[in-house]
């Protein structure tokens, strides 16, 4: 069976999404654990196996029940050609109050400022123009959920590949803060990586049909993590 070719305007959103979700690109992302480095100074996580444990019962659901959605909405409100600004507005604020630990709301704010003040920059879109006037004016707080769905809308993405993008980069980030806290060598990583990748196709299903009231996943385990990482005595990442 032969695929169907990747046309120049498929490439060019594909080309965005790669830059969008590269280390280099810069986001402030390889700056944070998002919580990994707390989890490891209490020996929750301590070897591959702890790793592969906090993947399956943190990261993974996270996306599925909370940013992916948080996107999936974000993406279908930012209809570049009908914007609903008021359920954007929503989304900002609903995306700020699930993250209950000081630093990992810092975190998404950082991040998704940036990524929404680039996509202005790299790409002068009229709707990321929009999109930073009405925040500012209101005070939404930023989201790296929603923000990447303003990119993707920029790119001209369709939206699952905006969810796929969120993926891979949320658990790249996360495994490369891994392997400069544990003793986890770069095979080791990228054989995790790969199978946490296979979850892709559920996440994206599972999430896209959470309405906005259902949104959220809690875990205290990771938020008592994150909220004594922030008066470690020692700590590599701001999160």
């Amino acid at each position: 069976m032969s695929s169907a070719p990747v046309t120049s305007t498929d490439a060019r959103w594909l080309v965005g999404l790669l830059q969008a979700g590269d280390s280099f690109y810069p986001t402030g992302g390889y700056a944070h654990s998002f919580g990994l480095e707390g989890l490891i100074e209490l020996g929750v996580v301590h070897d591959r196996a702890t790793l592969r444990a906090f993947f399956l019962l943190s990261a993974l659901p996270t996306l599925r029940q909370a940013e992916l959605p948080l996107a999936a909405h974000a993406y279908a409100a930012l209809d570049p050609n009908a914007p609903a600004w008021d359920r954007v507005a929503e989304l900002c604020i609903l995306a700020h109050a699930l993250k209950s630990p000081r630093e990992l709301r810092a975190a998404t704010e950082n991040i998704g400022r940036q990524r929404a003040e680039l996509a202005t920059r790299l790409h002068s879109h009229p709707l990321a123009n929009q999109y930073l006037a009405r925040a500012a004016a209101a005070g939404w707080p930023f989201s790296a959920a929603v923000s990447a769905a303003l990119e993707g809308r920029v790119l001209g993405a369709p939206r699952d590949a905006v969810l796929a993008g969120i993926i891979y980069s949320t658990l790249s980030a996360t495994l490369a803060a891994a392997i400069k806290l544990l003793r986890l060598g770069q095979n080791a990583g990228q054989t995790l990586l790969t199978e946490m990748l296979g979850h892709a196709p559920d996440l994206i299903s599972t999430a896209t049909t959470i309405p906005p009231a259902e949104i959220g996943w809690f875990n205290p385990w990771l938020d008592i993590a994150s909220a004594r990482h922030e008066t470690a005595n020692s700590r590599m990442f701001i999160s």
